[in-house]
């Protein structure tokens, strides 16, 4: 299951997210990806330095305010976040992202796109499923979160520039069926407040919810 964020960071914030982006040094992707991704990886990614910080920071501040964000992943933390550029040439070809990144298990990646769609030619984030491909190319300051194990690809950029922040999330809940559970009782929770009201129904589904995340949720 996948799930797009809309209106995750403001046109202000993509503006400053960009510019910060423009005005970094960039190195070669590959030096991220592991042994067998690396083969498949053409992209540049902006190196270490106070510019990158303040991205993550500013995006971290995005995520956490988003409800469905939080709904969705369960976040215990965002463990890694990374800027990369395409160009014209470049792709990363069919992959699945680590399990494991500075020792700790991820369950979520999310792609946030800061270019405008009809700026640059391919770079769609292609995921692959049971049902075939699915192409994303999203507005500037819209991501989509997908799980970490998914294997994906990004298509060849064949004019202008893709800029995209990319991250990965460790869940409290390990499992994806779990989280998905979690997430429709909390829309319908939602949907039944905002049309009802607090009631004995809805507290009951918010009680069955707490409980499942209790029994479902790892420290």
């Amino acid at each position: 299951m996948l799930l797009c964020l809309q209106n995750l960071c403001s046109p202000e914030e993509v503006a400053q997210l960009r510019r910060l982006a423009e005005e970094s040094e960039y190195a070669d992707g590959r030096k991220t990806a592991g042994w067998a991704a690396r083969e498949v990886k053409r992209n540049e990614q902006v190196e270490a330095g106070p510019r990158i910080d303040l991205i993550r920071t500013t995006v971290r501040k995005a995520l956490e305010r988003h409800p469905l964000f939080k709904s969705f992943a369960q976040p215990k933390a965002i463990t890694r976040m990374l800027v990369s550029r395409y160009t014209a040439g470049m792709e990363y070809g069919r992959h699945v992202d680590d399990a494991l990144m500075g020792g700790r298990r991820v369950d979520l990646s999310f792609t946030l796109f800061l270019s405008d769609p009809t700026s640059y030619e391919g770079g769609e984030l292609v995921m692959e499923g049971t049902d075939g491909e699915t192409e994303i190319k999203l507005a500037p300051g819209e991501a989509v979160i997908y799980p970490t194990a998914a294997l994906h690809r990004v298509a060849e950029v064949t004019a202008g520039e893709r800029l995209a922040v990319v991250g990965w999330v460790r869940s409290l809940v390990r499992r994806a069926d779990q989280r998905e559970i979690l997430f429709d009782l909390d829309q319908v929770c939602r949907s039944l407040f905002e049309k009802s009201g607090k009631t004995q129904e809805l507290d009951l589904l918010l009680k069955t919810k707490s409980n499942l995340l209790r029994q479902w949720a790892e420290d």
